[in-house]
Protein backbone atom coordinates (compact mmCIF):
# COMPACT_ATOMS: atom_id res chain seq x y z
CA UNK A 1 0.00 0.00 0.00
CA UNK A 2 1.11 3.58 -0.24
CA UNK A 3 1.35 6.46 2.66
CA UNK A 4 -1.10 7.98 4.39
CA UNK A 5 -1.68 10.89 2.54
CA UNK A 6 -1.63 8.57 -0.83
CA UNK A 7 -4.38 6.35 0.65
CA UNK A 8 -6.50 9.54 1.73
CA UNK A 9 -6.17 10.93 -1.63
CA UNK A 10 -7.00 7.17 -3.54
CA UNK A 11 -9.98 6.99 -0.95
CA UNK A 12 -11.32 10.65 -1.77
CA UNK A 13 -11.31 10.08 -5.38
CA UNK A 14 -12.88 6.89 -5.31
CA UNK A 15 -15.60 8.01 -3.50
CA UNK A 16 -15.94 11.13 -5.13
CA UNK A 17 -16.63 9.01 -8.47
CA UNK A 18 -19.52 7.48 -6.30
CA UNK A 19 -20.77 10.25 -5.12
CA UNK A 20 -20.93 12.03 -8.79
CA UNK A 21 -22.31 8.59 -10.61
CA UNK A 22 -25.05 8.07 -7.98
CA UNK A 23 -26.32 11.54 -9.12
CA UNK A 24 -26.01 11.62 -12.57
CA UNK A 25 -25.19 8.08 -14.70
CA UNK A 26 -26.34 5.17 -12.38
CA UNK A 27 -27.93 3.44 -9.49
CA UNK A 28 -27.10 4.13 -6.24
CA UNK A 29 -24.99 0.95 -5.95
CA UNK A 30 -23.64 0.31 -8.84
CA UNK A 31 -20.69 2.84 -9.56
CA UNK A 32 -21.52 2.55 -13.63
CA UNK A 33 -20.74 -1.46 -13.39
CA UNK A 34 -17.62 -0.87 -13.49
CA UNK A 35 -14.72 -3.01 -12.88
CA UNK A 36 -12.29 -0.84 -10.99
CA UNK A 37 -15.24 0.15 -8.44
CA UNK A 38 -17.21 -3.46 -7.98
CA UNK A 39 -15.40 -4.00 -5.02
CA UNK A 40 -16.29 -1.24 -3.16
CA UNK A 41 -20.26 -1.88 -4.17
CA UNK A 42 -19.83 -5.68 -3.19
CA UNK A 43 -17.38 -6.30 -0.40
CA UNK A 44 -20.01 -3.79 1.94
CA UNK A 45 -22.68 -5.92 1.61
CA UNK A 46 -25.22 -3.16 3.25
CA UNK A 47 -28.01 -4.71 5.36
CA UNK A 48 -30.84 -2.99 4.44
CA UNK A 49 -32.16 0.50 5.64
CA UNK A 50 -35.62 1.16 3.95
CA UNK A 51 -37.75 0.02 6.85
CA UNK A 52 -35.89 2.74 9.42
CA UNK A 53 -37.34 6.49 10.34
CA UNK A 54 -35.61 8.18 8.33
CA UNK A 55 -34.58 6.54 5.32
CA UNK A 56 -34.09 8.83 2.10
CA UNK A 57 -33.61 6.74 -0.74
CA UNK A 58 -31.14 9.72 -2.56
CA UNK A 59 -28.88 9.19 0.63
CA UNK A 60 -28.62 5.56 0.54
CA UNK A 61 -25.36 4.97 -1.48
CA UNK A 62 -25.20 1.06 -0.41
CA UNK A 63 -21.68 1.31 1.22
CA UNK A 64 -22.21 0.79 4.56
CA UNK A 65 -21.86 -3.04 6.33
CA UNK A 66 -24.06 -2.78 9.06
CA UNK A 67 -26.82 -0.60 10.49
CA UNK A 68 -25.19 1.08 13.65
CA UNK A 69 -28.03 3.69 14.43
CA UNK A 70 -29.56 -0.31 15.70
CA UNK A 71 -27.66 -0.40 18.88
CA UNK A 72 -26.35 3.18 18.99
CA UNK A 73 -29.22 3.85 21.54
CA UNK A 74 -29.75 7.07 20.49
CA UNK A 75 -32.76 9.05 22.52
CA UNK A 76 -34.76 12.36 21.66
CA UNK A 77 -32.39 15.50 22.09
CA UNK A 78 -29.25 13.60 21.94
CA UNK A 79 -26.14 15.15 19.72
CA UNK A 80 -25.48 12.33 17.08
CA UNK A 81 -21.90 12.42 15.10
CA UNK A 82 -21.57 10.44 12.28
CA UNK A 83 -17.90 9.96 10.75
CA UNK A 84 -18.01 8.94 7.00
CA UNK A 85 -21.48 10.59 6.46
CA UNK A 86 -21.30 10.21 2.49
CA UNK A 87 -24.81 11.05 1.72
CA UNK A 88 -26.10 11.33 4.66
CA UNK A 89 -27.99 8.39 5.28
CA UNK A 90 -26.98 7.13 8.82
CA UNK A 91 -27.73 10.94 9.64
CA UNK A 92 -31.12 11.38 8.58
CA UNK A 93 -32.01 7.73 10.19
CA UNK A 94 -30.27 8.94 13.50
CA UNK A 95 -32.38 12.33 13.12
CA UNK A 96 -35.78 10.76 12.79
CA UNK A 97 -35.03 9.68 16.46
CA UNK A 98 -33.54 12.92 17.86
CA UNK A 99 -36.41 15.00 16.46
CA UNK A 100 -36.38 18.55 16.71
CA UNK A 101 -34.49 18.74 20.37
CA UNK A 102 -31.51 17.06 19.34
CA UNK A 103 -28.74 17.38 16.97
CA UNK A 104 -26.85 15.35 13.93
CA UNK A 105 -23.61 16.43 12.78
CA UNK A 106 -22.17 14.21 9.84
CA UNK A 107 -18.42 14.52 9.00
CA UNK A 108 -16.64 13.17 5.50
CA UNK A 109 -13.33 14.18 3.93
CA UNK A 110 -15.28 13.88 0.05
CA UNK A 111 -16.16 17.01 -1.07
CA UNK A 112 -18.63 15.45 -3.30
CA UNK A 113 -20.27 13.38 -0.49
CA UNK A 114 -20.90 16.84 2.07
CA UNK A 115 -22.46 18.79 -1.51
CA UNK A 116 -24.86 15.42 -2.14
CA UNK A 117 -25.42 15.26 1.91
CA UNK A 118 -26.30 18.95 2.03
CA UNK A 119 -28.49 18.92 -1.51
CA UNK A 120 -30.79 16.08 0.43
CA UNK A 121 -30.74 17.67 3.59
CA UNK A 122 -32.06 21.06 1.62
CA UNK A 123 -34.58 18.81 0.35
CA UNK A 124 -35.66 17.93 3.61
CA UNK A 125 -35.33 21.02 5.25
CA UNK A 126 -33.71 19.97 8.38
CA UNK A 127 -32.32 23.03 10.94
CA UNK A 128 -31.04 20.18 13.35
CA UNK A 129 -28.97 18.50 10.87
CA UNK A 130 -25.09 19.69 9.73
CA UNK A 131 -22.40 18.21 7.48
CA UNK A 132 -18.64 19.19 7.68
CA UNK A 133 -16.01 18.34 5.70
CA UNK A 134 -13.06 16.83 7.52
CA UNK A 135 -11.01 14.04 8.77
CA UNK A 136 -11.83 11.62 11.15
CA UNK A 137 -8.41 11.74 12.58
CA UNK A 138 -8.87 15.26 13.12
CA UNK A 139 -11.89 16.21 13.38
CA UNK A 140 -13.39 20.05 12.96
CA UNK A 141 -15.37 19.43 16.35
CA UNK A 142 -15.05 20.96 19.79
CA UNK A 143 -13.81 18.61 22.54
CA UNK A 144 -17.13 16.89 24.65
CA UNK A 145 -20.02 17.59 21.97
CA UNK A 146 -21.65 14.17 21.55
CA UNK A 147 -23.97 12.44 23.22
CA UNK A 148 -23.68 9.10 20.52
CA UNK A 149 -20.71 9.07 17.79
CA UNK A 150 -21.77 6.49 14.85
CA UNK A 151 -19.82 5.41 11.75
CA UNK A 152 -20.74 3.04 9.14
CA UNK A 153 -17.86 0.75 7.24
CA UNK A 154 -15.72 3.64 7.31
CA UNK A 155 -12.90 3.78 10.17
CA UNK A 156 -11.46 0.66 7.77
CA UNK A 157 -10.34 3.48 5.24
CA UNK A 158 -8.67 5.55 7.96
CA UNK A 159 -4.62 4.41 8.17
CA UNK A 160 -4.67 5.40 11.91
CA UNK A 161 -7.66 3.48 13.92
CA UNK A 162 -5.65 4.34 17.11
CA UNK A 163 -6.09 8.27 16.27
CA UNK A 164 -9.44 7.77 15.02
CA UNK A 165 -10.69 6.33 17.97
CA UNK A 166 -8.47 8.86 20.15
CA UNK A 167 -11.01 11.36 18.26
CA UNK A 168 -14.49 9.70 19.02
CA UNK A 169 -12.99 9.49 22.69
CA UNK A 170 -12.40 13.64 22.39
CA UNK A 171 -15.26 14.44 21.27
CA UNK A 172 -17.71 12.34 23.42
CA UNK A 173 -19.14 13.70 26.73
CA UNK A 174 -18.53 12.10 29.91
CA UNK A 175 -20.98 9.14 29.54
CA UNK A 176 -21.41 9.02 26.07
CA UNK A 177 -20.67 6.25 23.45
CA UNK A 178 -20.20 5.06 20.43
CA UNK A 179 -22.13 2.32 18.27
CA UNK A 180 -19.79 1.48 15.03
CA UNK A 181 -19.67 -0.96 12.20
CA UNK A 182 -16.84 -1.89 10.24
CA UNK A 183 -14.86 -4.84 8.58
CA UNK A 184 -12.65 -7.02 10.33
CA UNK A 185 -10.21 -9.61 9.48
CA UNK A 186 -9.73 -13.14 11.35
CA UNK A 187 -5.82 -14.35 9.80
CA UNK A 188 -3.78 -13.08 7.19
CA UNK A 189 -5.01 -11.88 3.79
CA UNK A 190 -2.62 -12.87 0.86
CA UNK A 191 -0.26 -10.00 0.00
CA UNK A 192 -1.89 -8.83 -3.32
CA UNK A 193 -5.28 -8.04 -1.56
CA UNK A 194 -3.42 -6.52 1.72
CA UNK A 195 -1.77 -3.87 -1.15
CA UNK A 196 -4.55 -3.31 -3.70
CA UNK A 197 -5.46 0.42 -4.10
CA UNK A 198 -8.79 -1.03 -4.60
CA UNK A 199 -9.21 -3.76 -1.78
CA UNK A 200 -8.38 -0.69 0.46
CA UNK A 201 -11.49 1.42 -0.94
CA UNK A 202 -13.61 -1.90 -0.72
CA UNK A 203 -12.72 -1.52 2.79
CA UNK A 204 -11.02 -5.03 2.67
CA UNK A 205 -6.99 -4.40 2.69
CA UNK A 206 -7.42 -1.91 5.15
CA UNK A 207 -9.15 -3.56 8.01
CA UNK A 208 -7.18 -4.74 10.69
CA UNK A 209 -7.48 -7.81 12.77
CA UNK A 210 -10.27 -8.65 15.12
CA UNK A 211 -8.71 -8.67 18.00
CA UNK A 212 -6.38 -5.60 17.43
CA UNK A 213 -9.96 -3.80 16.68
CA UNK A 214 -10.95 -4.23 20.15
CA UNK A 215 -8.05 -3.78 21.56
CA UNK A 216 -7.32 -0.85 19.91
CA UNK A 217 -10.89 0.58 21.50
CA UNK A 218 -9.84 -0.53 24.92
CA UNK A 219 -6.62 1.15 24.77
CA UNK A 220 -8.01 4.64 23.92
CA UNK A 221 -10.06 4.72 27.14
CA UNK A 222 -13.27 3.47 26.31
CA UNK A 223 -15.05 1.02 28.74
CA UNK A 224 -17.60 -2.03 27.91
CA UNK A 225 -16.64 -2.75 24.65
CA UNK A 226 -19.68 -4.98 23.51
CA UNK A 227 -19.37 -6.57 20.10
CA UNK A 228 -23.47 -6.65 19.20
CA UNK A 229 -23.43 -8.21 15.74
CA UNK A 230 -20.80 -10.20 13.70
CA UNK A 231 -21.48 -10.58 9.73
CA UNK A 232 -19.60 -13.01 7.54
CA UNK A 233 -18.07 -11.43 4.30
CA UNK A 234 -17.73 -14.07 1.58
CA UNK A 235 -15.76 -12.20 -1.07
CA UNK A 236 -16.81 -14.30 -4.73
CA UNK A 237 -14.44 -16.25 -6.82
CA UNK A 238 -15.13 -13.12 -9.75
CA UNK A 239 -14.46 -10.42 -7.80
CA UNK A 240 -10.71 -12.23 -6.13
CA UNK A 241 -9.79 -13.38 -9.53
CA UNK A 242 -8.95 -10.00 -10.27
CA UNK A 243 -6.08 -10.13 -7.51
CA UNK A 244 -5.89 -13.78 -6.76
CA UNK A 245 -3.76 -16.54 -9.39
CA UNK A 246 -5.47 -19.96 -9.57
CA UNK A 247 -3.00 -21.41 -7.16
CA UNK A 248 -3.64 -18.67 -4.74
CA UNK A 249 -7.40 -18.06 -4.79
CA UNK A 250 -7.23 -21.82 -3.86
CA UNK A 251 -4.67 -21.76 -1.29
CA UNK A 252 -6.79 -18.58 0.00
CA UNK A 253 -10.07 -20.46 0.18
CA UNK A 254 -7.92 -23.75 1.92
CA UNK A 255 -7.04 -20.88 4.78
CA UNK A 256 -10.10 -19.96 5.82
CA UNK A 257 -9.47 -16.67 6.49
CA UNK A 258 -12.17 -14.73 7.88
CA UNK A 259 -13.38 -11.50 6.39
CA UNK A 260 -16.62 -9.92 9.16
CA UNK A 261 -18.57 -7.54 9.85
CA UNK A 262 -18.82 -6.34 12.96
CA UNK A 263 -21.24 -4.00 15.15
CA UNK A 264 -19.22 -2.38 18.31
CA UNK A 265 -20.04 -0.32 20.90
CA UNK A 266 -18.39 1.14 24.08
CA UNK A 267 -18.70 3.87 26.59
CA UNK A 268 -16.52 6.96 27.67
CA UNK A 269 -16.73 7.03 31.28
Amino acid sequence: MQNEKEIKEMVKEKYGQIAKQSTSCCGPTSCCGTTDNKIVGYTVMQDEYDHLDGYVADADLGLGCGLPTEFAGIKKGDVVVDLGSGAGNDVFVARAIVGDEGKVIGIDMTQEMIDKANRNNQKLGYKNVEFHLGEIEEMPLDNSIADVVVSNCVLNLVPSKQRAFAEIYRILKSNGHFCVSDIVIKGELPANLKKSAMMYAGCVAGAVQYDEYLKIIAESGFKNVEVKKTKVIDLPDEILKDYLTEAALKQYRESKVGIFSITVTANKN
